[in-house]
């Protein structure tokens, strides 16, 4: 019996202690990821993007991290992860450590296509990322090797009619994929994609006329129309584009709305401390409103936007749904 009251009386005694010893640890643990957020950032970021060296993505997340360098007070690191239809890029990310060190400086393709090219996605963008904010809308022209005797969309579209697969086109990034093949379906033609890492790496093809035709970002093709070395037909935005004022919008050509557009978003690895995206997103907010900025980012024909993180969040979910129905439309079926 007095052994029994023994136990007891250390069990009243003792367990208090341990509670308030564990309170103790977490608050501990609290104030020190608090400390650190303050701290934040002690190192070099990175920022992973789905295309190669001389891509749209390249040239924006620079003019983006060279921003942030000076107001973070650390250097921020472009890193290129081509390939997989964005996947690899989308993939480096979920490996990382969730500690404000790596984000992915993503377009649509690893944002919400994936899901919709693989039957077993490597990933899944509504669970395995953090949003932090929107970053803006790319602008694509449709452009054709002089060879291609063809000066307007309709006359593209006549030229492919009377010569079934004998346009090839580049298949670089998923927006290029889709939007090809939803023109093609819906004019009826049949044309040839050709698969490629990423949409410089498909350049030197389409200059020598390997490939004829291409959906392409202002950053790749914007020199060479001028140079005459590629011939321009249309944008596919809804308006006219100020980089190219007397080149038609996609609807005056009297082609149907596109369905997908091209946009870019920031996220982090799961689990990122709220913390870190508060701080991230103040940032990139601060960063994206600049007039500097948006003048740097417009002459690669990219619209710079924001958002809250949650409304990031909520937008990859709907355009997750959104490209599903764009590639099955399009004749894409998951690999």
């Amino acid at each position: 019996m007095k052994k029994l009251i023994a136990v007891f009386l250390a069990s009243v005694l003792f367990l208090p202690l341990a509670s308030i010893h564990a309170q103790s640890t977490r608050s501990t643990s609290a104030g020190q990821a608090s400390k650190s957020a303050a701290q934040y950032p002690t190192k070099p970021i990175r920022f992973i993007i789905s295309f190669g060296p001389g891509s749209a993505s390249d040239a924006l997340a620079r003019i983006a991290g060279q921003e942030l360098t000076q107001s973070l007070g650390q250097p921020v690191v472009v890193l290129p992860k081509p390939g997989a239809d964005g996947a690899l890029s989308g993939m480096e990310l979920k490996r990382a450590t969730p500690d404000g060190y790596t984000f992915l400086f993503g377009s649509n393709s690893a944002l919400a296509v994936v899901v919709g090219l693989r039957k077993e996605p490597p990933y899944d963008p509504t669970k395995d990322f953090t949003p932090v904010t929107y970053l803006g809308d790319n602008t694509f022209f449709i452009v054709v090797h002089p060879s291609v005797p063809a000066k307007s969309i309709a006359d593209l579209v006549t030229y492919a009619k009377a010569n079934p697969r004998a346009i090839n086109y580049p298949a670089g990034n998923t927006y290029a994929l889709v939007a090809t093949g939803a023109f093609a379906t819906s004019n009826g033609i049949l044309m040839h994609p050709v698969p490629y890492k990423s949409e410089p790496d498909a350049l030197p093809d389409l200059l020598s006329g390997r490939v004829q035709l291409l959906f392409g970002t202002f950053t790749s093709v914007g020199a060479h129309v001028k140079e005459g070395k590629l011939r321009v037909l249309a944008t596919t935005l809804n308006e006219r584009s100020p980089l190219m004022p007397d080149v038609p919008a996609f609807p005056e050509t009297g082609q149907p709305k596109l369905p997908v557009g091209p946009w870019f978003g920031l996220v982090g690895p799961a689990g990122l401390p709220r913390e870190i995206v508060v701080r991230m997103n103040k940032e990139m907010v601060a960063v994206l409103a600049r007039p500097t900025v948006k003048e740097l980012m417009l002459r690669h024909g990219f619209m710079a936007k924001s958002s809250t993180p949650e409304a990031l969040g909520a937008y990859i979910k709907e355009q997750v749904g959104v490209w599903k129905t764009a590639l099955k439309a399009a004749g894409v079926e998951p690999q």
